[in-house]
């Protein structure tokens, strides 16, 4: 059974998918890893070389170790990425993927905490979601969770079960016998940018209270009407809270490679788990930044953790 994995990214973001890279090597995994991107590759990523044998207009590819591929394949949309999800899954497995068995996206700011083929096991349970923190709380009486039900209803489709969560958009596990979910996915957003005024090239639409604000609503309502399996993990399985064991998003700004993190304690800020598990994983095998730099920026973390026992806005 073949996994492959997939990210998007644009801009300073290249340091998380070299953590998240170096994560995934670090737990076992071993395969294509495809990474869609706007604008310039970074300069880690310079020695890719053009791979004609993969079908996507200026494709590069970069083996970063044994028995591990990126694939660097430049991304022509208007959609902003956090809405383009699905759209990209879908491409990839119905093209440049078609042999793969299961595609797992992970947002560019998320590192793995486990064995690989624990992600393995847990798709074939369903299609593996993660629940969100902020609205997190959201049982199936909610009024959001009826106004959703009538765009449902355009599709054509009906719920079909009660979800109790809001689910993160972050991450995404789909087996092949699975890719109908994304196409369900797919819908959802279409219906939202046809009838709802959703402007896929903006994050964030409206406010909350609104029926369509953002990429995870889409998820979120797919979720609810899909008729196949999904299989859910908690918050705290993204570091939102402590406890989690599977993986670590780093999803508040700034992000861990922009953090100054002894600043930062004086105000009352600690770092938190996610930017310490990133920091575990800037220098191999794909090297972010010198040796020097590493040492440096860990010291600062332990400094602040220890600024943070005395002095906490909490």
């Amino acid at each position: 059974m073949k996994s492959v994995i997939c990210t998007l990214f644009e801009g300073h973001y290249h340091y998380g998918v070299g953590a998240l890279t170096n994560s995934l090597y670090y737990y076992g995994f071993r395969g294509d890893v495809f990474v869609g991107y706007r604008g310039e590759l970074t300069e880690w990523a310079s020695a890719a070389v053009d791979n004609p044998s993969i079908m996507w207009k200026g494709a590069k590819s970069l083996t970063i170790a044994d028995g591990l591929q990126l694939h660097f394949l430049p991304v022509e949309t208007h959609f902003h990425f956090t809405t383009y999800k699905p759209y990209f899954m879908l491409t990839l497995f119905e093209g440049i993927a078609k042999d793969a068995d299961r595609i797992m996206y992970f947002d560019p700011d998320i590192v793995i905490k486990c064995r690989w083929s624990f992600f393995e096991q847990w798709v074939e349970c369903g299609v593996g979601l993660v629940q969100e923190l902020v609205n997190h709380d959201m049982p199936p009486t909610h009024p959001l969770r009826f106004m959703w039900e009538k765009m449902i209803q355009q599709t054509g489709r009906t719920v079909v079960r009660n979800l109790y969560s809001y689910i993160n958009a972050g991450f995404c596990g789909v087996g092949r016998e699975h890719i109908e979910f994304l196409k369900t996915w797919i819908d959802i957003i279409d219906l939202a940018i046809q009838k709802y005024n959703f402007d896929p090239g903006n994050f964030m639409n409206y406010d909350r209270t609104s029926i369509f604000c953002g990429d995870q609503d889409g998820l979120n309502i797919a979720a609810m009407c899909s008729r196949l399996p999904i299989s859910e993990v908690g918050p705290q399985e993204m570091d939102f809270l402590y406890g989690g064991y599977i993986m670590s998003h780093a999803n508040t700004s700034p992000k861990p490679w922009k953090k100054m993190f002894i600043s930062s304690a004086l105000k009352g800020i600690r770092p938190s788990l996610q930017e310490k598990e990133f920091w575990h994983h800037v220098s191999s095998p794909i090297s972010l930044y010198s040796k020097a730099k590493i040492k440096n920026k860990q010291t600062h973390i332990a400094l602040a953790s220890l600024i943070g026992r005395f002095y906490s806005r909490s």
